[in-house]
Parts: C-alpha cells; sequence; structure tokens
C-alpha cells in the first residue's frame, strides 16, 4: 500500500483571510477523519507525529487534517488582534471543515485547541464523532497561563541560528519535560520559529499576547463546565502531561467523576502539553478512536 498523499490548503475563512491545513489522505481511509487543532501559539506542524501514525497502516489508515489557527504558522495574520479570540477560531474551525466537506469529524485539541473542541460541541455536536483533550479541560490553571504569558510578551530577540534556538526551548521546557532529550528541543525549535531572510522569526503573531489583556491571572480562572458538559454524548478522551501546570490533578480526576465513561491518559515526564509524538500515547490515542467507532 502506498504511504499517505499530504495535500495543503489554503481555507478562505468569512473575513477574508487564508488558513493553512494539512491533510493526510491514505489510499483507503477508514473511519471518521481526525481534525487537529494546536495551542495558543503553536502551528499545525506539532501534530506531524500523530498524523504520520494515523494515517499509517499500523495507526490505522485514518485520514488527518491538521489546521493551523489564524495568525499560527502559514497562516495568515489577523490585522485586529481582537479576532485571535476563541469564539472567532470556531468559526474558522467550521468554515475549514465546510471547504474540505467534513460533515463529522474526530477532533484532536491540545490546550487552545481543546476548548475549541468544547465550543464545536456546544454548537454542534453531531459534527463530532470523537474528541481527544490534550492537557485542557473546563478549569484551566491561572499559573500556568501566567507562564505562557510572560513568555509570549517577553521583550527578547529571536534565536541567532537553530542551535541557540534549541537552547532556549531546553531551558524553557527542560524542567517540566523531563523525558524529552535534545532530538525533540530541537524538533519543537524548527516549529517555534522560522527562517526567513531577517534570520529566525516566530511562527506566531507576537500579537496573541494580546488575548491575555482582559484576564486577571492572579485569581482563579471561570470554570467552563458547561462547556465540558457540552460533551456529555460525544465519545472522550484527556491526555494529561504528568507534571502539567494548566491541567491539574484535581481537574483531572473531576472530569473523570463527572464523565465515567472518558478515556484518562497520563504522559509521563512530560508537562504541558503533551508532544503527542511518543508511541505509548500514540497507541493510546489510536485504540480511543478505534473503540470510539470514530
Amino acid at each position: 500500500m502506498s504511504p499517505p498523499a499530504i495535500v495543503d490548503h489554503r481555507i478562505a475563512v468569512a473575513d477574508g483571510l487564508a488558513l493553512h491545513a494539512r491533510d493526510w489522505r491514505p489510499e483507503r481511509p477508514s473511519g471518521a477523519a481526525a481534525l487537529c487543532l494546536p495551542g495558543l501559539s503553536r502551528p499545525l506542524d506539532d501534530f506531524t507525529e500523530l498524523a504520520e501514525f494515523l494515517a499509517s497502516p499500523q495507526g490505522g489508515n485514518r485520514r488527518v487534517i491538521a489546521l493551523s489557527a489564524r495568525g499560527r504558522g502559514a497562516s495568515d495574520r489577523d490585522p485586529d488582534p481582537k479576532r485571535y479570540d476563541v469564539a472567532v477560531e470556531t468559526g474558522d474551525v467550521f468554515a475549514t471543515l465546510a471547504a474540505l466537506d467534513l460533515t463529522r469529524v474526530a477532533v484532536v485539541g491540545t490546550s487552545r485547541g481543546g476548548l475549541q473542541a468544547m465550543m464545536l460541541a456546544a454548537m454542534k455536536p453531531d459534527a463530532l464523532a470523537a474528541v481527544v483533550l490534550n492537557d485542557v479541560g473546563p478549569v484551566v490553571e491561572a499559573a500556568g497561563l501566567a507562564r505562557i504569558r510572560d513568555y509570549l510578551s517577553a521583550d527578547v530577540a529571536p534565536p541567532t541560528n537553530w542551535a541557540d534556538a534549541a537552547e532556549r526551548v531546553a531551558a524553557l521546557m527542560g524542567p517540566g519535560f523531563p523525558a524529552l532529550g535534545q532530538a525533540d528541543f530541537e524538533r519543537v525549535a524548527r516549529r517555534t520559529w522560522r527562517e526567513t531572510p531577517d534570520g529566525l522569526r516566530p511562527q506566531s503573531d507576537p500579537a496573541l499576547v494580546a488575548t491575555f489583556a482582559a484576564l486577571d491571572l492572579t485569581k482563579p480562572m471561570p470554570a467552563l463546565w458547561p462547556l465540558f458538559d457540552a460533551l456529555a454524548k460525544t465519545p472522550l478522551m484527556t491526555v494529561r502531561g504528568a507534571t502539567s501546570d494548566i491541567l491539574s490533578r484535581d481537574t483531572f480526576a473531576a472530569m473523570r467523576a463527572r464523565r465515567p465513561d472518558m478515556t484518562a491518559f497520563e504522559t509521563p515526564g512530560q508537562g504541558h502539553a503533551p508532544q503527542l509524538a511518543d508511541r505509548p500515547t500514540l497507541e493510546a490515542i489510536r485504540r480511543f478512536l478505534d473503540q470510539a467507532g470514530a
């Protein structure tokens, strides 16, 4: 059997921006397509290992689409930072489904992408064959958000070369990701910055930090249990990084108590958010999607 074809799309959304989606298409796809939605400042490349696995024979020959939200990766940057908003981005997901003629998908959402998945469930639950929340839930820890805000708002010069970039990633992630090594940090670096004629530049729009402007991170964030409950009839899996500062153990336990049928998986040695590149996590997601009938 031939390896899956990889097709890149430019998706036009309502306000004129174009978004980048990558489409892994097995020769004979099986089950519902998986739609992968990245974290706040992350591009679709974060799902490469998961997509390659799920689209392979051992992963189930599943079609996989990954989407870079507006302002991330190769998607257009929004001239109005106020539109870097979960509701607007969820509308972009609906536009993507329509453009690719997808009526029902299994969503894998990392962090911000998981919030979009819950909003999709609240707006159109029939579009969801299954949902995998990667290190996010209805209670998001303010301390973790503050860490991300401080990282995005730090006024520092970009890395001078890829070795420098990998060192920065290792310094940032190393304490919370003891399971990762140098090759992992180099991979993350190449998905965090991109080469331009002016040197390395961020893959995400620096204006994304504006999403934190209205948040008081000295207080707990409002809980989103009604959005989580919108998933009540959708097969659900939650992956938690064992050292996560975004999805706490208490919230993870509360999610399991509220949804006893939820598949709960913890990735050891990783924080926020698990990279979805290690074989045990990949296999766990494949099993869940197969068992969910997605």
